[in-house]
């Protein structure tokens, strides 16, 4: 009994393994809402020549397949991990820009959600995470630095939401070949 309680005490002191990309560590599992999340993939997010962020992508079954995860109702997170200061605007541009390329045609019923979405998205520092996490049933929650968490409902708000990163028209090319595990 006293080996098996050793045992798990050891299992729970060792630190979860991380991946390293460009200087920023992740973990390799992470737990959202009672579900384990795998690290899917990293990528990196430059801007003309400068590195913005690197950004992660968890889900509960890894995919390098952007159809199945963007189609599959299951938990998914992307954490980005800032690599300079970044205004409001600038982070609010580049997810409306990446929403009406991938989604001109849902626009409309997203309209008033990206709307809550975009306006709780704050002026972020680097070595500030913005953390964008979908829930089947609950929606898709959004924490960015010391702001407070705010929650968009629907499936369809969370697909086109990460087809800003996954979908046709990615923000960054080489970002959703890293966070697709290539």
């Amino acid at each position: 009994m006293l080996r098996r309680a050793l045992l798990i005490s050891l299992l729970f002191a060792v630190p979860a393994l991380a991946k390293e990309f460009k200087g920023v560590k992740m973990a390799d599992t992470i737990t959202v809402d009672g579900k384990a999340l795998k690290l899917n993939g990293m990528g990196l997010r430059t801007k003309v020549v400068f590195k913005v962020y690197v950004a992660g992508l968890y889900l509960e079954e890894v995919s390098n397949d952007p159809a199945v995860i963007l189609t599959k109702d299951q938990t998914r997170k992307v954490e980005m991990i800032m690599l300079r200061d970044l205004e409001k605007a600038k982070i609010v541009e580049a997810i409306q820009a990446g929403f009406e390329k991938n989604n001109a045609d849902k626009m409309p019923a997203l309209k008033e959600r990206l709307a809550k979405f975009v306006g709780v998205i704050p002026d972020l520092k680097e070595n500030q995470i913005l953390s964008l996490t979908y829930v089947p049933g609950k929606g898709t929650t959004v924490k960015g630095g010391a702001s407070a968490e705010t929650t968009v409902e629907g499936k369809d708000f969370a697909d086109a939401l990460f087809s800003v990163w996954l979908g046709k028209t990615p923000v960054d090319e080489d970002l959703k070949s890293g966070m697709l595990g290539k």
